[in-house]
């Protein structure tokens, strides 16, 4: 509703809006003239409590209405959505059904949420993305992550209006494409050679103005927050529009444009260009890219991320020490960014007789799997590698029992070791010690050593400084 609502204000030129909600009250905060209350049977205009099914079950209850809309004459329907909650993303592949059973060209434009918005709004957002794509002709998915990333750390509702400004962007830029007279015109028909089951499209926008405008603005639009992968290589078809406002674009810029699509995309896209005339611009150009057909129907955001290659290191594997240098290759391959590489592990390290014995550690090897693996690849890793244990032999030498017993004393606390020094360890052990009586009678010796004149040592008896009897 939201996003909604700032497109109403931001207004986009030949398009009517319609605002579809379960919540009574946002219906009659919002601006639009045209209101659909989802459900109201089934919710009351209370809201779908962030309940996709209800959302669903809400947009099923009010279909006929929805429908009689429409089917008046409607060519081209966006529907907008913040995916993860419960109206939009339950209502919104109804109404996309709705709407391509008519045959009308149906662009989806939705927002995957923020990271911190909790994994279980993540996991709705991406269900009701994968049920939106099987009815709409051409879906945009906007990352509001990757807001965080370009525009860094905004306030709570400067980070929304962003995401709002940002769907604004997108329809804004392809309904204008078509609303928008130039003297090189881009009509529906072009539109829709490039966006009819076109499956998953990416779309950038960039404004520049002064030297070099031509590049600045090309160069921003494919680093746009609306292309989440930053990448239009393989794409079928690009739509690109150029408006220019007071100072009109010359035909040098328009060549730098359309080369550096060309150049990006691939020979073998086919681009369809257009031009137009707004003067609120001034001396700026706009540069609005579409690109469609990139030949798979998932997400790009989930099939073109190159997942990192994961080092597995076995702590319990009975490994062999290394005293010799590790081979390395001499032939060595460069490769450009932009290719793709597959990366496979090598062992070259040749193992020595010299055994290595490994340190216990008590891992938890029954994490969570709860969290969707989309997840990972839409927003990183969070955690550390996983570390993955195997059970081998148990060593038995000496060494190893002295590494378990430092790591049982790693483990003690002050109360453990005041237990330990308040009672002997003979007694801990349960060993018996057996108390030997000892002879309590005492022997003296009456022997002594004593020199002569001429030095000599003399060994002698009856010691005169002990006798038998004492006084």
């Amino acid at each position: 509703g939201n996003a909604v609502n700032y497109m109403y204000a931001q207004g986009i030129k030949d398009v009517d809006f319609v605002i579809c909600n379960t919540d009574s009250q946002a219906l009659l905060k919002s601006p639009i003239p045209i209101k659909i209350q989802l459900g109201q049977t089934l919710t009351q205009g209370l809201g779908a409590g962030n309940l996709p099914e209800k959302g669903r079950q809400s947009a099923i209850e009010t279909l006929d209405d929805i429908s009689e809309i429409l089917s008046s004459s409607t060519k081209m329907v966006f529907i907008t959505a913040g995916m993860g909650g419960g109206t939009g993303t339950g209502a919104a592949p109804v109404i996309a059904q709705a709407a391509k059973e008519l045959g009308i060209l149906t662009v989806g434009i939705v927002t995957i949420p923020f990271r911190n918005e909790g994994p279980r709004r993540i996991n709705q957002a991406i269900e009701g993305i994968a049920a939106l794509k099987e009815h709409v002709d051409s879906l945009l998915v906007i990352n509001n992550e990757r807001l965080r990333e370009i525009y860094g750390n905004l306030k709570l509702s400067e980070a929304f209006s962003k995401a709002d400004e940002i769907l604004t962007t997108a329809a804004k830029g392809i309904a204008e494409i078509i609303t928008v007279p130039g003297y090189i015109n881009v009509d529906f028909a072009d539109v829709q050679t490039v966006m009819k089951d076109s499956g998953v499209a990416v779309m950038g926008s960039g404004i520049s103005e002064g030297d070099d405008r031509a590049i600045k603005a090309i160069e921003l639009a494919l680093n746009s927050p609306l292309l989440n992968n930053n990448d239009i290589r393989g794409a079928r078809n690009i739509l690109l529009n150029i408006t220019s406002g007071i100072e009109e674009i010359t035909m040098d810029e328009v060549g730098i444009i359309t080369d550096y699509v060309q150049e990006v995309a691939g020979s073998n896209t086919d681009i369809i260009w257009g031009n137009g005339i707004d003067e609120s611009l001034g001396n700026k150009i706009n540069v609005t890219i579409i690109a469609t057909g990139f030949g798979t129907s998932s997400i790009p955001e989930f099939s073109n991320r190159v997942e990192k290659q994961k080092q597995v290191f076995n702590l319990n594997e009975n490994k062999k020490s290394t005293n010799e240098k590790i081979e390395s290759t001499e032939n060595k391959q460069v490769y450009k960014l932009d290719d793709e590489v597959n990366v496979e592990r090598i062992n070259t390290a040749k193992p020595s007789s010299i055994s290595q014995i490994p340190i216990p550690f008590d891992a938890n090897e029954n994490k969570d799997t709860s969290v969707n693996k989309d997840i990972e690849e839409l927003y990183g890793k969070t955690k550390e590698e996983e570390v993955e244990n195997t059970n081998t032999e148990e060593p038995t030498n000496d060494i190893s029992k002295n590494y378990e017993k430092l790591r049982q004393l790693s483990h003690l606390t002050n109360k453990n070791i005041d237990e330990l020094e308040s009672e002997p360890a003979f007694k801990r052990q349960q060993i018996n010690v057996e108390t030997k009586n000892v002879s309590q009678e005492q022997h003296f010796s009456k022997f002594y050593l004593s020199e002569d004149e001429n030095k000599n040592v003399n060994f002698k008896e009856n010691n005169s400084y002990l006798h038998d009897n004492v006084d």
